[in-house]
């Protein structure tokens, strides 16, 4: 039990990183994102409420609260947003595009089994 929940901890903490640094990537130079959501037809703008997002979604699964929503709705961001990449004459658009699919499995499995015992809200 205590691998099956060093994993779920583990686990959690990496897919907060990715999530984590998107937010400070974000803030630090929202051009290319606020390209991307243009080149789309999505306002600007949009790129704050996402970046807010980011940040609270990972706060929250570093800590194991909220866990199983907040990996949902992270799952159904990593969908939504995968329509950004979705650029088939470049490969390295592409393979964004394929990685937001896999994040968003792992946020699927998070949201099922939960954060484990190492979380200040966990699995009970």
């Amino acid at each position: 039990m205590i691998l099956s929940d060093l994993a779920a901890l583990v686990g959690r903490l990496l897919i907060a990183a990715l999530f984590a640094a998107g937010t400070v990537q974000k803030l630090a130079d929202p051009g290319p994102a606020m390209a991307l959501l243009t080149d789309r037809g999505w306002p600007e703008l949009l790129i704050w409420p996402a970046t807010l997002f980011n940040g609270a979604a990972a706060l929250a699964l570093i800590l194991g609260l909220w866990t199983r929503p907040v990996a949902a709705a992270l799952a159904a961001y990593c969908m939504v947003t995968s329509y950004f990449h979705f650029l088939p004459e470049d490969p390295w658009q592409m393979s964004i595009f394929v990685k937001n699919w896999a994040v968003a499995g792992g946020c699927l499995v998070l949201s099922a089994h939960g954060p484990g015992r190492f979380a200040l809200a966990p699995l009970r």
